[in-house]
């Protein structure tokens, strides 16, 4: 049996989030472009005679170890007749719209499949753990529609840095879709366009939208601080992902802009939470 198993649990960002329904059990349904961050949250797995979870890192206050928690309830789903002590790196600000805490899960089923030697479960199989678990699993570039079980593999999105930006504030999701005041809004187009450049990836999401972004503005006004601090930068485009508080900015790879960007903003809101990367395609999950 392997002795240990890392995996990297990345920010997941929603370039684009389209509510275009709502089923008659209440689920919205969605239309988004999933992409992944090479910032994130990192869990280990190694053999033990019972199921357990550390956590430690800068945004680990306050993260429960018992079984609330997606990382036990993903082992569970995994095999409820193995253990295994788990242990969480916590990087990513909780309830912040970039998926933390189903990465979180869905890095820890990557590697207790891995360390106990089982098969993943189908996508479709893990949303009982929530809506962005599927997408989650895989953490490539997907479209996500449905109410997240559908997915569609999409080729490598051009190559770009991100920033990334929190307040500092937690915004429940079912307060910002309860805020919505429209529910039946188009989705993005049937065909997706092939980007050649961050440039023509960012202009077409212009004309794309994220619209949980005015709900969720009005019940945490400082998101929309935050956008405008990220429109001030030189960032090709900005956006909140999911339902926030987290904000993104895109920039060309390489570009001094971005770091000058992030010191800027981290000076005038020394309390915001702001990290800078690149966005990635392929899970990061290595032996220990």
């Amino acid at each position: 049996m392997t002795a240990k198993v890392t995996a990297f649990a990345p920010a997941k960002i929603n370039l684009t989030l389209h509510v275009s329904g709502r089923r008659a059990d209440g689920y919205h349904l969605l239309d988004s472009l999933v992409a992944f961050a090479d910032i994130g949250d990192e869990i280990t797995a190694a053999p033990s005679t019972e199921t357990s979870l550390t956590v430690s890192g800068p945004m680990s206050e306050g993260v429960p170890t018992d079984a609330s928690n997606l990382v036990i309830k993903a082992a569970r789903l995994l095999d409820p007749n193995k253990s295994a002590s788990l242990h969480l790196t916590k990087t990513l600000p909780p309830a912040s719209g970039i998926g933390g805490g189903s990465s979180d899960a869905a890095a820890t089923l990557r590697a207790l499949s891995k360390l106990w030697d089982v098969p993943l479960p189908a996508p479709q199989e893990t949303v009982s753990l929530g809506a962005d678990l599927p997408v989650c699993l895989r953490p490539l570039a997907q479209r996500m529609s449905g109410i997240g079980e559908e997915l569609t593999l999409l080729p490598s999105l051009p190559p770009c840095d991100i920033l990334l930006v929190n307040p500092g504030v937690h915004v429940a999701t079912p307060s910002i879709f309860k805020a919505l005041t429209s529910r039946d809004n188009p989705p993005m187009p049937q065909e997706l366009p092939a980007w050649n450049s961050v440039q023509e990836l960012a202009e077409w999401l212009k004309i794309q939208r994220n619209d949980l972004e005015q709900p969720a503005i009005t019940l945490a006004p400082v998101i929309a601080k935050v956008l405008e601090a990220l429109a001030g930068t030189e960032a090709l485009f900005s956006r909140m992902s999911g339902s926030g508080a987290t904000c993104f900015a895109l920039f060309p790879e390489a570009s001094p802009a971005i770091e000058k960007a992030a010191q800027e903003i981290n000076a005038n809101n020394p309390d915001w939470w702001v990290q800078t990367g690149k966005l990635i395609h392929l899970a990061e999950t290595t032996p220990g």
